[in-house]
Order: structure tokens, then sequence, then C-alpha cells
């Protein structure tokens, strides 16, 4: 196994061969044999079950929920110029507010 490098700028694709090459790779890889480290054995099934429901667990507090809001046209505009990724700048800001008493205080006033 090999490795790969490739560098690509900001918005850019790689390219065609590089791609090629890591889809390659990866049926190689694949066609392999496990190899198990002597320092870390396979797990057993009662610690995939548990891995299983931590992941699960940690699944569901990681997700985002999707909420409609009415926001005025022009902060709307201001968040868009950000460009893309914007409406999770939008949740880092609620949630910043949310977090700073202060901040709720003299929004609600």
């Amino acid at each position: 196994m090999g490795i790969i490098t490739s560098t690509v700028r900001v918005g850019q694709k790689p390219p065609k061969e590089v791609i090629k090459r890591v889809k390659k790779a990866v049926r190689e890889a694949r066609k392999a044999p496990s190899v198990y480290d002597p320092d870390c054995p396979p797990l057993s099934p009662e610690a995939l079950k548990e891995f299983a429901q931590l992941a699960a667990e940690r699944n569901r507090r990681k997700k985002k929920q999707s909420v409609t809001i009415r926001v005025a046209p022009d902060v709307l505009e201001s968040y868009k110029i950000m460009g893309n990724g914007y409406t999770g700048i939008m949740a880092d800001v609620l949630k910043y507010a949310v977090n700073n008493p202060d901040i709720l205080t003299e929004a609600t006033k």
C-alpha cells in the first residue's frame, strides 16, 4: 500500500488521474486480508454492541433540527453575504446568545 499525495486548492476538484489512483488503491485495500494488531484485539460481540449504542447516542446529540423562522430581510441579507454556510453561522450566533444570559436580557427588553 502506498501514500497518494496531491495538492488541491480550495474549491478545486482533484484531477481525474488522482481520483482513479485513489479508487484503485481502495479496491486493492479491500482485497487485502485483515491484519489484527496484537495490542488491539478484535472487539467481543458485547463490546461491539456497547460501541454501537455509544455511537448512536452521540449521533442523536449531534443531529441538528430544521426549523422555520422569520428574519428581517436586511438581517438575512447580511448573513447571505457571508456565502455558503451562512445558516451554520446563524446557528452559532443563536447558540452564543442562548449561552450568554446578558444578551438574552438585552434582546427581550
